[in-house]
């Protein structure tokens, strides 16, 4: 009787349905994968075409991405979401910072951490998760929802590339958009990282400057850009293809939107540690010794 009971129990708990599923994650997690390699590829080389053909939509979605719509266009858009999260990391960079090497007395490399830091790391995580959570939800939600109403396949029926028309587009503008919204972000981020760490810490202007122009090298700037860059290229892929095959009618289109900001926020720190150790995994281009 009792064993009767448990298998009961089980059966209810854990339906055949729910453990058939994961049976068949491995498999399903490589076509997912194959199928979204095939959308980037697709989407990457569709660009020219794009370019050539849909200008016009590639010129709205530069001007929705970089300084919204409606609402969002009195706040500033991405832009002021973008340069209010790279302000408080950089007063966070400064906080920490300060506080740790003071441990130790040294609390006058204080710009030494938030020339290195913030180029190398802090700056580009923050901007590629301030895309993903503002331009990259967005592109993932409408897309969505223009599949589940049939819109997509309205597209298709006049001869439009879709994949071109929604996708190349968007991440053509999140490569042009990103330029502009990080030199910002990183301006932000040293600014507020100075102004911590002169005015609420009270070290000397002159002190930190010192290690801060020291330490920052252009070609570390110039990395950064290509590095928050590349973050672009695969936030506005990832949403665009959770988007585009998003299904299930309106509670599909949440669950894309759901599982393509999991994806990139993982993704983002993958590109971010995998561009900083092969640029500076060998030679970290710089020696405190002089």
């Amino acid at each position: 009787m009792a064993s009767t009971t448990a298998a009961a129990t089980l059966r209810v708990r854990f339906p055949r349905a729910t453990l058939s599923r994961y049976w068949d994650a491995p498999a399903r997690l490589l076509v997912e994968m194959g199928q979204m390699i095939w959308f980037a590829l697709t989407a990457i080389g569709l660009i020219p075409f794009a370019v050539r053909r849909y200008h016009r939509e590639l010129l709205r979605m530069v001007a929705q991405m970089g300084m919204g719509t409606g609402a969002m266009a009195v706040a500033g858009g991405t832009s002021a979401i973008v340069g209010f999260i790279t302000l408080s990391a950089g007063s966070l960079v400064a906080i920490q910072g300060f506080a740790s090497l003071g441990n130790i007395g040294v609390e006058a490399f204080t710009g030494f951490l938030a020339a290195m830091v913030n180029v190398r790391f802090v700056a580009p995580v923050a901007a590629g998760q301030a895309l993903a959570a503002t331009v990259g939800a967005g592109a993932t939600a409408e897309l969505g929802a223009m599949r589940i109403s049939e819109e997509i396949d309205a597209l298709e029926v006049m001869s439009i590339r879709s994949i071109a028309y929604l996708a190349s587009t968007r991440i053509v503008a999140g490569f042009v958009v990103i330029i502009p919204l990080y030199g910002l972000a990183i301006t932000l981020a040293f600014l507020s990282a100075q102004v911590t760490t002169i005015l609420f810490y009270g070290q000397s202007a002159g002190t930190y400057n010192h290690y801060f122009h020291t330490f920052l090298r252009l070609d570390d700037v110039g990395w950064s850009f290509a590095e928050v860059i590349l973050v672009a290229v695969v936030v506005m892929t990832t949403h665009c293809y959770y988007g585009y095959t998003a299904k299930g009618g309106p509670v599909g289109v949440g669950e894309a939107v759901g599982r393509s900001m999991r994806l990139s926020l993982i993704t983002i720190v993958v590109v971010v540690v995998l561009t900083a150790m092969a640029i500076y995994g060998n030679n970290p281009n710089f020696n405190l010794t002089g």
